[in-house]
């Protein structure tokens, strides 16, 4: 006997009993979106390994260890998109959509990294991005918080997740940062592990989110980053933080909070949360300023965040039972025989006619009545209509109200107007 052929580690089905409560928190998510100007923006999911070498930088882990890269029949080498923010601005640059206008862009779907697979992190995960382009100032930032706070309200976590906040400055300012960061440490490399002294001569402000506690506590007596920040980026983080007060949004300014992605600058902000384990980000973004020129397009200021779906649906699942909804129907239609199948099946057409949202499921394959009425409360219908042989050539259908259990049999013509008065 043939082996089972299973889905590979970190890379799951995700089944219809899961995928309601999916599709109702993209909903939800998309539907903020949509009410702040954003467009939806679709992106390959296999790029040009240049364009993420690039973007991310070579050295970090995502690019030298995570990344899915091979070459195809002609010899060029290709990637899974680890991130989409590299391929949202390829995408711009290509179609031109960057220059002398502001683009408010937002895309969803599967992100690949080779890592090893625990709760809330996979090999094949979702994210829901948004990306800003052609906007520099403070104002816009304090939006996309506005916005995920909004995302968090309307799916009920809004008292589980956190903001936290940081500004990482220019280039320049985080490069005299790291010469400081590197010479103290140094004088203290027997107390560092092995991936934060790889860090310290590959990217050293990585360092500053080690998961090491006794490592987190040394960093105590580190220089602050803070203190090495240009005047523009120090004026940009006050204005934003006006704006997040402003509005009424509590956060916290955690002078470690840095993005484990080379091309960010100024502002940085996760939301976080304490009810998922160890993995408590669920959102995570900043300013970018320099992506663009970097790519090869015209220098354009750019902020942006991405939402890990698998995370977010832990959260919900955790902390709001309201929306951890199942596969239901409205209505399920019972045909009792062979000879009415035709017929139940031309009644259902007519009703979804009439009834577009309504959610109608039609037996098949037969069965008792006791049976397919078992399988119109396995799927939480209201309302069960029956047809059988006489009602078919009445032109007739038994219409039964689930929740009450009263019955009545009416033309098939009238079918619909009950159902709007059961159904509401």
């Amino acid at each position: 006997m043939a082996k089972n052929i299973q889905a590979i580690r970190g890379m799951n089905d995700y089944l219809p009993e899961g995928t309601v409560l999916w599709q109702r928190i993209e909903e939800i998510l998309k539907n903020v979106l949509t009410s702040y100007g954003y467009s939806e923006i679709r992106l390959p999911i296999v790029e040009q390994t240049t364009l993420f070498k690039r973007a991310l930088g070579e050295v970090i882990d995502v690019v030298k260890k995570e990344m899915y890269s091979f070459e195809d029949r002609n010899g060029d080498s290709l990637a899974l998109r680890p991130e989409g923010t590299a391929s949202c601005v390829r995408a711009g640059i290509e179609h031109n959509l960057l220059y002398n206008q502001a683009q408010r862009l937002w895309y969803i779907g599967p992100m690949f990294r080779h890592e090893r697979p625990q709760k809330g992190r996979y090999r094949q995960f979702h994210q829901l991005g948004a990306e800003v382009f052609g906007q520099q100032g403070p104002d816009i930032d304090a939006e996309l918080i506005m916005l995920t706070a909004r995302e968090w309200r309307a799916l009920g976590v809004s008292e589980y997740v956190s903001l936290e906040l940081n500004s990482i400055g220019s280039l320049n300012a985080r490069v005299r940062y790291c010469e400081a960061l590197v010479s103290f440490l140094t004088r203290h490399m027997d107390h560092l592990d092995e991936n934060c002294r790889r860090l310290l001569y590959t990217n050293p402000i990585r360092v500053l989110d080690t998961k090491n506690a006794d490592i987190q506590a040394l960093l105590n007596d580190a220089p602050l980053l803070t203190d090495y920040l240009d005047d523009g980026s120090l004026k940009h983080f006050s204005g934003l933080c006006k704006f997040l007060k402003l509005a009424g949004i509590p956060y916290l300014v955690n002078p470690r909070l840095v993005r484990g992605l080379d091309y960010y600058n100024r502002t940085v902000f996760e939301w976080v949360t304490s009810s998922l384990g160890a993995q408590g980000t669920v959102c995570a973004g900043g300013r970018y300023d320099g992506l663009v020129k970097q790519l090869g397009g015209r220098a354009t200021p750019a902020v942006g965040f991405a939402i890990g779906l698998e995370r977010l649906v832990l959260l919900v699942q955790a902390v709001n039972s309201e929306c951890a909804i199942t596969l239901r129907v409205d209505a399920y239609l019972i045909a009792a025989g062979d000879d009415v199948q035709g017929a139940a099946m031309l009644l259902a057409e007519r009703v979804r006619d009439a009834l577009p949202s309504l959610r109608l499921m039609t037996n098949y394959g037969g069965g008792s009545f006791k049976k397919q009425f078992a399988r119109a409360n396995t799927y939480g219908a209201r309302v069960a209509l029956v047809l059988g042989k006489r009602e078919a050539e009445a032109k007739q259908v038994v219409v039964k109200d689930l929740a009450t259990g009263n019955q009545e049999t009416l033309a098939q013509d009238g079918v619909v107007a009950r159902l709007i008065s059961i159904l509401g």
